[in-house]
């Protein structure tokens, strides 16, 4: 996996507004409208070592917001490899598909596709499950069974829960007795 190809090949700037876009260079968080973020480059980074995507993989970006992550795992992943973008702000939604069609003329990418989800609608994006990996890029209460449920067996799952970044990885079903505490 060569982060620092995927990072070069696809730089922040392209991907945040016109007003952020002096900014790029700089190690934190970045509004993009709506009250939503692109990430931090360390905490993408460390993410995506974390998730361990390779050639041939089926990734799912859940919040692709600007399309930045969605581009480096596209990267990563290799033509042969297919990233599926979800995200529930459609103006979001929109500027994420404006920056990834700015990318079309690089060679080497995996087939992206962008979705909106519906309100009430499972968490990740089920119809195009199983997933290699799934990149979580908000911070969620509790870990979340749909997406682990979209996973292959062996696949990875990366995401804040409760601000502490989980790596999780699937594999498989067993049975055991319920887990329980000693009343005092």
């Amino acid at each position: 996996m060569d982060l620092a190809a995927a990072f070069a090949a696809c730089p922040r700037a392209r991907f945040l507004p016109p007003d952020q876009q002096p900014y790029a260079g700089l190690d934190r968080a970045l509004p993009l409208g709506y009250d939503v973020t692109c990430s931090q480059p360390t905490t993408v980074r460390r993410m995506l070592e974390l998730l361990g995507p390779r050639p041939g993989d089926r990734v799912l970006d859940v919040g692709c917001g600007s399309g930045w992550t969605t581009a480096l795992l596209a990267h990563l992943v290799g033509p042969a490899g297919r990233v599926v973008g979800v995200e529930i702000i459609p103006e979001v939604l929109a500027a994420g598909t404006r920056h990834l069609a700015g990318l079309t003329g690089l060679t080497g990418l995996a087939r992206v596709e962008l979705h909106l989800t519906a309100p009430g609608a499972p968490l990740g994006w089920p119809a195009g499950a199983p997933y290699d990996r799934i990149l979580v890029a908000a911070d969620a209460p509790v870990l979340a069974p749909d997406l682990v449920a979209q996973l292959v067996l062996g696949g990875v799952l990366v995401g804040p829960v409760r601000g502490e970044m989980l790596r999780v990885e699937r594999h498989g079903r067993y049975v055991f007795v319920p887990l329980r505490t000693l009343d005092p």
